[in-house]
């Protein structure tokens, strides 16, 4: 675990009175969801960390628990009981949503319904304060589409259930944390978004959650959109039209940020130790080097939302689904970020 967010984690364990309820979502079910959830419910060092309440399917998480050969002391829920009541076990809620028969490595409809409601609901009560954050399982996006919803992924999910009108997606993995000005959109729409206005927002949240996580310094570093970024106005006049603005913008407001720096080696600077941050101009310009560098133990966090929301960065991974094979260290990760998150949120209300 990168000192950053262990950090944040002592001060989570420290600063609260309780441990942070959690709702952990299966995803879809014939992903390798069940499988790291089963794996990461079993560990001492996480249940010491939080309360988890599984929104998913109680049959299908014995199942999974049998494959990755360990053992869990499951409750199934009917609803959520108060937060004077403490939870024995792994409980699970389905929320009326009964998955099908667990079919590891297939696309069924019925497992892209159940993954959007089970997320639906766990949205609901995080919102109605039944339990502090979110940390969701993979879904399949055909999945979803297969059982008739337009979402895209879970992001724009929860900014559409949230009420959000500004979120960013972001990932956070060691020394590597980046935050997109726009997410799941064709390239040619992404440039579209590439404006003054919303790469200002970008950084300003880029900062709000460096702050949030404890961290000395804030130094933020703006990536352009094109090639060296533009050359000067060579290869694109973005960086001098929306990019520069912004980061003046943002500097004039007491921020540490600068750029826009050519996008092929301020990632590269980061990992050095040069900036705490990148904020990236369109999604794949983002992802490429996180998941290059930590693509196992990445952490997809949904910020500008009301609520605390971290996620595995990777996908159902249908190819290895069953096999009991699927590595936990993502799912770890991201329960450790959002209690971090939570402590975070709590201390800014006392």
């Amino acid at each position: 675990m990168n000192d950053t967010i262990q950090t944040a984690v002592s001060s989570a364990e420290s600063a609260m009175p309780r441990k942070p309820r959690l709702a952990v979502t299966m995803g879809d079910i014939n992903g390798v969801g069940p499988e790291i959830i089963a794996r990461v419910l079993a560990r001492p060092d996480v249940m010491e960390l939080c309360e988890p309440v599984v929104f998913g399917s109680l049959p299908v998480l014995r199942k999974a628990s049998q494959v990755v050969g360990v053992q869990l002391e499951l409750h199934e829920l009917d609803g959520l009981p108060s937060r004077e009541m403490p939870l024995q076990g792994v409980p699970v809620l389905d929320c009326g949503y009964a998955a099908g028969t667990w079919n590891p490595g297939h696309l069924e409809p019925r497992a892209g319904q159940c993954a959007v409601e089970w997320l639906k609901k766990a949205i609901h009560h995080t919102l109605a304060r039944d339990v502090d954050g979110i940390v969701t399982g993979p879904l399949n996006k055909e999945g979803i589409h297969a059982a008739g919803y337009d979402y895209l992924g879970h992001t724009e999910i929860l900014a559409d259930l949230t009420n959000a009108p500004d979120f960013r997606m972001s990932l956070f993995a060691g020394p590597v944390r980046v935050v997109h000005i726009s997410s799941h959109c064709p390239l040619t729409e992404a440039i579209a978004r590439v404006t003054c206005d919303r790469i200002v927002k970008s950084i300003e949240i880029a900062h709000d959650a460096l702050g949030r996580l404890g961290l000395a310094r804030r130094r933020i570093a703006v990536a352009g959109l094109n090639p060296h970024a533009g050359e000067a106005g060579i290869l694109g006049t973005e960086e001098a039209d929306e990019i520069a603005p912004a980061v003046e913008r943002c500097q004039r407001k007491g921020i540490d940020v600068s750029g826009p720096y050519p996008p092929d080696t301020v990632f590269k600077r980061m990992v050095d130790g040069e900036f705490d941050l990148v904020v990236a101009m369109y999604h794949d310009q983002g992802h490429i080097p996180v998941k290059l560098i930590a693509m196992d133990e990445g952490v997809n966090v949904t910020l500008g939302i009301p609520i605390v929301r971290t996620s595995v960065d990777h996908g159902t991974a249908y190819d290895i689904a069953g096999t009991g094979t699927a590595r936990p260290d993502s799912l770890v990760a991201a329960i450790r970020l959002a209690a971090a998150f939570v402590a975070s949120k709590e201390r800014s209300h006392a």
